[in-house]
């Protein structure tokens, strides 16, 4: 395999799975614009009602052979049903060497590593998660896995990078004719945008429901004119499961003062009293209790922010409520408040990695985000930030939206600085997910790193009570905590690539030797 090194110093491939790729050169060496791949649109051979008996009946209408794309979304998230109902009878079919593109997966969806040693699934372009991120890490797969962020994935979509013969989308609400949301029905779970692109370009789209209804279904995230077949099955999954990590605020001392110091470094920057405030937040511990002092902080100035970004929360839903925040623009929900908010709510609005993250647009709205608070795995002195990767070398989860949302005008890094007895900030990270230019502050409870790069805050924060200190700092802090871990080997082959957002590669993943 050829490799060469990208602008931040990592071997990378030129090829991938017999494509051409190209190294990463920067975060904003590519100038957007991009392509809009389009293939024919045959007739529906049920033009009206494009209902089938159940899902062998889609299966063999669709035509699936060895070694298609197949691909799902993930917003019943650990929840979801239908990723393993499908390939359970696809491998059942003896299907062989089928590329799985989901838009990520869940422990859920664990039992998928038996098809991945049987070479049912030849590899996975999405994100790798438990089982799967273990099973790639051991070199089990045949080809290399490709892993992209929401935005990214929505651009090799549209531009044809990749390219889906059959996209099946679970869907909560549907029509006879494949009108489709997520607001409606005994699974709801919220926003279907992440399914968007493959119902605008996959080959053939079925949509799957527990949830029929007449003609027709609206609101529609989902269009019918997109969709060949609809098959009705008894459920798509537990909408209860689409937590993500916790639904409650943290109770840990630490983590609880670590959201502090971020909200307080929100307000304390002047960015909290900016006109046109904003900010996005997950849904772990950390995140929910920076809402939580973001919001006191908020209400005690008397300002609010023009929008906030979900995937949605009580906490998030609360602000809109209380008049703190205008808008939630969301793109996904994690738990059953943000379902409800968004149904009965107009000033909930649902959006897609188009219009949020994709970077080849002529213009996604990340970039107007004031804040993104994002979590993370590994930090090192230059700034660059792991998600995927942990120290120990095992590949164990997705990008997610983080790459695109760290487009934001202050991207904030909130972690303990010791993990599970590891330092989370080291010399050099194991795997980069995103570049140092992109990151601007560090916030652990031992101290706030800013990027010496954005000279304007630390301007700003002079004279602040924040414990601001060097990322070298921190770095040491660390050490003295919990010790220098040992790096972990790899043999010479890469098992999966990290994709930037515009489609350079930015880092390979290597097989995991695992320790004795």
């Amino acid at each position: 395999m050829s490799m060469v090194k990208n602008s931040l110093g990592r071997l990378v491939p030129t090829e991938v799975n017999g494509r051409s790729v190209r190294p990463f050169m920067g975060a904003h060496a590519d100038a957007g614009g991009g392509m809009r791949y389009g293939g024919s649109i045959p007739a529906a051979a049920r033009y009206g009602n494009k209902l089938l008996a159940d899902l062998d009946a889609a299966i063999d209408a669709c035509e699936i052979r060895d070694g298609m794309v197949i691909s799902f979304h993930h917003h019943l998230r650990n929840g979801d049903y239908l990723v393993n109902l499908v390939m359970d009878k696809l491998a059942a079919r003896g299907l062989k060497d089928l590329v799985l593109a989901p838009s990520a997966l869940f422990p859920t969806h664990g039992r998928l590593a038996e098809y991945i040693e049987s070479e049912v699934i030849s590899h996975i372009e999405g994100s790798m998660n438990g089982p799967i991120g273990r099973a790639c890490s051991l070199g089990k797969m045949k080809k290399s896995a490709i892993l992209r962020s929401h935005g990214g994935r929505y651009r090799a979509i549209q531009d044809g990078d990749l390219h889906i013969d059959v996209a099946f989308i679970a869907a909560p609400c549907a029509d006879p004719h494949g009108n489709a949301n997520g607001v409606n029905g005994p699974s709801a779970c919220g926003p279907l945008g992440f399914a968007l692109a493959d119902s605008l370009f996959a080959d053939k789209v079925v949509v799957v429901t527990d949830h029929l209804v007449d003609f027709p279904c609206h609101p529609w995230s989902i269009e019918g004119g997109n969709v060949d077949f609809v098959v009705r099955i008894d459920s798509i999954g537990d909408p209860n499961q689409i937590v993500s990590g916790t639904t409650q605020i943290t109770r840990s001392p630490t983590r609880l003062l670590i959201a502090e110091y971020a909200a307080r470094f929100v307000k304390e920057s002047g960015i909290m009293t900016d006109p046109h405030f904003s900010f996005q937040a997950g849904a772990g511990g950390v995140s929910l209790a920076f809402v939580k002092y973001m919001s006191d902080l908020m209400r005690e100035a008397g300002v609010a922010a023009d929008f906030v970004r979900g995937g949605s929360t009580k906490y998030m839903v609360g602000m809109l409520e209380n008049g703190l925040t205008r808008y939630i623009l969301d793109g996904q929900s994690f738990d059953l408040d943000g379902v409800r908010s968004l149904r009965d709510n107009p000033c909930h609005i649902e959006t897609n990695p188009f219009v949020s993250y994709d970077y080849h647009t002529k213009g996604c709205f990340a970039q107007l985000l004031k804040v993104s608070v994002l979590g993370a795995t590994e930090i090192d002195l230059d700034y660059n930030v792991n998600v995927n990767t942990h120290s120990d070398g095992w590949l164990l989860h997705g990008i997610g939206g983080f790459t695109d949302a760290a487009d934001a005008e202050v991207t904030m890094i909130t972690a303990p600085l010791v993990r599970s007895r590891l330092p989370i900030v080291l010399d050099s990270v194991t795997t980069v997910t995103a570049p140092g230019e992109m990151i601007d502050v560090v916030v652990t409870e031992h101290g706030i790193a800013i990027n010496p790069r954005r000279q304007d805050l630390l301007d700003r924060l002079k004279g602040s009570t924040l414990p601001l200190k060097t990322i070298e700092e921190l770095r040491d802090i660390a050490a003295r905590m919990s010790g220098v871990p040992e790096k972990p080997q790899f043999t010479d082959r890469v098992v999966a690539v990290i994709e930037f957002r515009d489609g350079t590669i930015i880092d390979a993943v290597r097989e995991l030797v695992p320790p004795e």
